[in-house]
């Protein structure tokens, strides 16, 4: 990407998830409060719950980015967060508009992106033509991943790597019980990965999980375990060596559920099939998931009494117009977004 070295814009955006902040992010907004009047921050992966990937909120993202600038400049910053569409991007490119004109007014504005092409997750530059985009060289190949994994193993992010304003907010957040939690659940991942440190590749893992649906009600499970303890989960789990992917998904369902409906039946109501496979997906590795969507038939009984069992803590039915992302686990979300069509 590229732009004149003298265009001087209205505003850059510049699209990150800041997780945390670091000094490569600010050499980014250095050079757009150079370039711009209005410097804008989407700031990604907002609207879901604490994890390991994503423990900060938008207000504390917020804070590490205007606190790192005076007041002037600060007042120059507009902040907005910025919800995922895992595997839809034109409702993610929605999103990014609405977000965007929710501070300009309008999207013929002179808008230009910023930022820098680091890995394949930034492959949303390409998504916007009509926007001209300036290109920031890497500041000493910073990367916000180890900074935060080593934060929540226990360490101290260091001033050559991040702004007084981040070890600020890091530092408040390490006090609270919900650190606790996350550090926890580090060290568990971190202890489960080195069982297959040994191997000659790392693996991939295959799992399933059943979306089931009925008269406007999902059936969801409640996490018993880490990671993702306490939030809400799609029934599912790890395919076994000598069964196909819809009998495991049955086989989980049944395990996790209790659902009380006949398997004949439960098969008959399969309606479709999906596989799910972002890379960053689930903490405890690369695995890859097929979903597959039951729609079960009204009943004027009511719904299939369910419960919990296996690795869930309860399972219950859930109005669609209910789910709230805060407290859904991983993607399972955007995998019932996917396939329920909402």
């Amino acid at each position: 990407m590229s732009a004149s070295s003298e265009r001087h814009f209205k505003y850059l955006v510049f699209i990150g998830r800041f997780q945390p902040f670091h000094l490569g992010h600010k050499a980014v907004v250095d050079e757009a409060l150079q370039r711009a009047d209005n410097v804008i921050m989407l700031i990604g992966s907002a609207n879901l719950p604490r994890s390991l990937r994503n423990p900060f909120s938008v207000v504390e993202r917020s804070q590490m980015i205007k606190g790192a600038y005076s007041d002037d400049e600060a007042a120059r910053i507009h902040c907005v967060g910025l919800d995922d569409a895992l595997y839809n991007d034109t409702r993610w490119l929605q999103y990014v508009q609405a977000a965007v004109k929710s501070v300009t007014g309008d999207l013929t504005s002179d808008i230009g992106l910023i930022g820098h092409s680091k890995d394949s997750s930034s492959y949303y530059l390409s998504l916007f033509p009509n926007w001209a985009a300036i290109s920031v060289p890497n500041y000493k190949n910073l990367s916000a991943t180890p900074i935060r994994e080593g934060y929540l193993m226990g360490a101290t992010p260091t001033p050559e790597r991040t702004p007084d304003s981040t070890r600020k907010v890091l530092d408040t957040f390490k006090k609270t019980e919900e650190y606790n939690q996350l550090q926890e659940e580090a060290w568990f991942v971190d202890k489960y990965k080195k069982q297959w440190e040994d191997t000659p590749y790392p693996p991939t893992f295959m799992t399933a999980d059943a979306v089931v649906v009925q008269s406007g009600h999902i059936l969801l499970v409640e996490r018993r375990s880490m990671p993702g303890r306490g939030l809400w989960a799609l029934p599912g789990g790890f395919v076994n060596q000598k069964e196909t992917l819809l009998d495991a998904c049955i086989r989980e369902l049944r395990e996790e559920t209790r659902l009380k409906v006949p398997e004949p039946v439960l098969r008959g109501s399969r309606h479709s099939q999906h596989t799910f496979d972002d890379p960053y997906r689930s903490a405890r590795g690369r695995t890859i998931t097929q979903a597959f969507y039951f729609q079960l038939k009204s009943d004027a009984s009511g719904l299939p009494k369910v419960k919990g069992g296996d690795d869930a803590a309860q399972a219950f039915w859930l109005p669609l117009a209910e789910l709230d992302p805060k407290q859904i686990f991983e993607d399972h979300y955007a995998i019932i977004c996917k396939m329920v069509g909402l």
